[in-house]
């Protein structure tokens, strides 16, 4: 019983060490490693994805040739952390060959196309939890120059549609059926998926942001083959939830507010309360997965 503290403890240490180094990278110098430097590893034999954490690790100050714990690291966490990914793939998505976003502002929001620069990092998926217990975060990276949508609230990107998104919504995507309710609109990518879906009757979208609104309203969903089953009402997600959603009779509720796990754990926690009052319907939540392993 005591090794297994120890080694619960010593996980739960390399999670946090893995995060705080992936954090630092992310939020100060996503585009630290290019073109050359992966080229100059790659020469020797492997692939752009060992390139890629070699450099990541030896960034972070990891030896790991002759340091034991760096190495055990390394190959517990780093080498199935990073993947390259093809922007065909992504390009080939619905959403990004019918839907065409042009660059407007209103109000404080601004609609534009972002840019990842080729071997750029990003999180990409939602984190692995393996048996032992030790969270691997997924960062992806392009070879060339990938464009995503964007909104920008106040210069600060608040909503967008990457590899991301567009990987940890599959599953509510493919889930969704009948009447469906969806907290937070974005640029309408959920709505959008499962507007083609035959199965899906009608699309109630709760967003409280009015420019956000406007923007959607005047310059996306008009390109909807289905917008007819679309209706935006403009409130607050947990009072709708509180007064109206169990009302609704809805078979499918689809929850995306949050920016990321730093400030979804409330929102999800709070909105998690609301599903007793249905229990008929099926709850799902965007980047739940990511959540759970801070619960």
């Amino acid at each position: 019983m005591e090794r297994n503290i120890v080694i619960s403890d010593k996980i739960k240490e390399d999670n946090y060490k893995v995060f705080a180094l992936l954090s630092n990278y992310l939020n100060n110098a996503p585009d630290f490693i290019n073109k050359e430097k992966i080229v100059e590893i790659v020469q020797s034999g492997v692939s752009s994805e060992y390139a890629f954490v070699v450099i990541l690790a030896a960034a972070f100050g990891l030896d790991i040739v002759d340091q034991a714990d760096d190495k055990d690291l390394f190959n517990k966490y780093f080498s199935n952390m990073v993947h390259k990914l093809d922007a065909d793939e992504y390009y080939d998505n619905s959403y990004y060959k019918n839907i065409k976003i042009p660059t407007i502002k209103i109000g404080n929001s601004e609609l534009k196309y972002e840019k990842y620069k080729p071997f750029e990092g990003f999180v990409c998926h939602d984190i692995i939890r393996t048996e032992e217990g030790r969270q691997i975060p997924q960062i992806g990276f392009f070879e060339t120059e990938f464009m995503f949508p964007a909104v920008l609230e106040n210069d600060r990107i608040w909503m967008t549609i990457t590899p991301n998104e567009i990987e940890t919504m599959k599953e509510a995507v493919d889930q969704a059926f009948g009447n469906v309710l969806t907290f937070g609109l974005g640029l309408g990518y959920y709505a959008y998926m499962i507007s083609e879906k035959e199965n899906v009757e009608s699309i109630t979208v709760v967003e409280m942001n009015e420019d956000v609104i406007d923007l959607f309203n005047k310059y996306v969903l008009p390109q909807f083959q289905n917008a007819h089953k679309i209706k935006i009402i403009k409130t607050d997600a947990f009072e709708y939830a509180q007064k109206h959603m169990s009302r609704g009779k809805y078979d499918f509720v689809f929850t995306d507010l949050w920016h990321d796990v730093s400030d979804g754990i409330d929102m999800y926690l709070k909105m998690k309360k609301f599903e007793k009052q249905s229990p008929d319907t099926v709850f799902t939540y965007w980047i739940e997965k990511s959540i759970l392993c801070y619960l």
